[in-house]
């Protein structure tokens, strides 16, 4: 059979990331590669008492079509929960923040309009988008989020931007309190529309980070959240905040795509966010990868000595960002690294424009104190054989 594919389809590519990261299915591999929440983290127990009491209560309703806004009492307690006033109406449950990426594409994108993006930025925001033909630009950014000058510059006929203030995935990186003001008001003023993207921020160690975006201009902001990194990823649930004015176009895409987000699964979260558990739950998720964090920057101090490798200090959240010494690419490390038991992520994905090739992203979250030590040393270990490599080819190159 001849299928003629839409147009669209062929701007649905694999992801760059799961198809780099099948190399590291291995057993033996210790992975500083994916995103994953530490399986520590899971309140197992809590989800089995709410399983059992949403069947007791109200088992029927929680097996039947429910509204496509979401369960009631969630979007209630998500309204609750977050810093600045907001409405129950305007809170969307999604399943997944990714649909909550998916949502805002199809209803703010047409082919070849402007999204303005950090640099670098969430690669699964630039695969979200990618199918409604959008023109991605990279803003300048540094290690306190989007410089404002260059914001403003690229801000015209622009459809929004998308950020990540909070513990940015892939850097880390966290805005500072000044670069959040002057972002919202650089917005606010050349009527930039701001998707903030937030599934980290609870994940701080220290300090909790400044107010959100959405928290300074509640109608110029779309504000997406999740429950994955707080409570459990196999739950396949989040949220969107939404003005007024858009909330119905949002929820007009989602009845499209799924009808509603699974209810029996609202229902439980409902269930086990009563009594305050997340104020409870959530510290021990900051303290735990607190620990792992610090495990990560003391091996890299001590393994990378010397080899002009450059690493920021997260202040929360699941990733490190790091830079290799001039001439590395690290697509090409990936492998070697796997071939001494360890993964990372590479860098370049993770642009909208021209990727770094000596960048990589390093997840703190999911192995061991025990395991990052071993992990790193033999990162450090593959990166000096790497460096001759490159000395003796730029050598023969020379003599040539």
């Amino acid at each position: 059979m001849n299928w003629k594919l839409a147009a669209r389809a062929a701007k649905m590519n694999p992801s760059v990331l799961r198809e780099i990261l099948k190399v590291t299915e291995r057993p033996g591999i210790i992975s500083l590669a994916g995103g994953l929440p530490s399986p520590k983290t899971f309140p197992i127990q809590a989800f089995a008492d709410a399983c059992a009491e949403v069947l007791h209560n109200d088992g029927a309703a929680a097996l039947q079509y429910a509204a496509s806004e979401g369960y009631a009492p969630l979007r209630q307690a998500v309204a609750d929960m977050l810093p600045w006033n907001v409405d129950p109406s305007q809170v969307l449950i999604t399943t997944g923040s990714q649909q909550g990426l998916d949502l805002v594409a199809k209803v703010l994108i047409d082919p070849g309009s402007k999204v303005l993006v950090e640099t670098p930025t969430y690669l699964g925001a630039l695969q979200a988008f990618g199918p409604m033909e959008p023109n991605p630009v990279s803003v300048a950014s540094d290690e306190d989020g989007v410089i404002v000058e260059d914001l403003v510059a690229k801000a015209k006929d622009a459809r929004f931007v998308y950020l990540l203030p909070n513990f940015q995935n892939p850097t880390g990186r966290t805005m500072t309190e000044e670069r959040r003001a002057a972002v919202s008001a650089a917005a606010a003023a050349a009527n930039l529309p701001i998707v903030e993207d937030n599934p980290y921020g609870e994940l701080w160690f220290d300090e909790a980070p400044p107010l959100p975006l959405a928290a300074r201009n509640p109608e110029g902001v779309i504000y997406l959240g999740s429950f994955s990194k707080v409570l459990a990823p196999g739950l396949r649930l989040g949220f969107l905040v939404a003005p007024k004015s858009i909330y119905p176009k949002l929820l007009q895409a989602k009845q499209a795509v799924d009808l509603h987000t699974p209810i029996f699964t609202q229902r439980m979260v409902s269930s086990v966010m009563k009594d305050g558990f997340l104020d409870r739950h959530v510290p021990t998720i900051r303290a735990l990868y607190k620990g792992q964090r610090d495990a990560m920057i003391a091996a890299l101090t001590r393994e990378m000595k010397g080899l002009d490798v450059q690493f920021n200090a997260p202040k929360g959240g699941m990733f490190l960002w790091a830079r290799l010494p001039e001439g590395v690419d690290t697509v090409t490390l990936l492998p070697k690294a796997v071939e001494r038991n360890v993964a990372f992520v590479p860098g370049a994905p993770f642009y909208a424009g021209e990727g770094d090739p000596r960048t990589l992203r390093l997840s703190f979250v999911t192995a061991s104190v025990e395991q990052i030590d071993i992990a790193i040393a033999a990162l450090a270990q593959t990166l000096r054989e790497e460096l001759v490599l490159l000395g003796d080819k730029q050598l023969a190159a020379a003599q040539i």
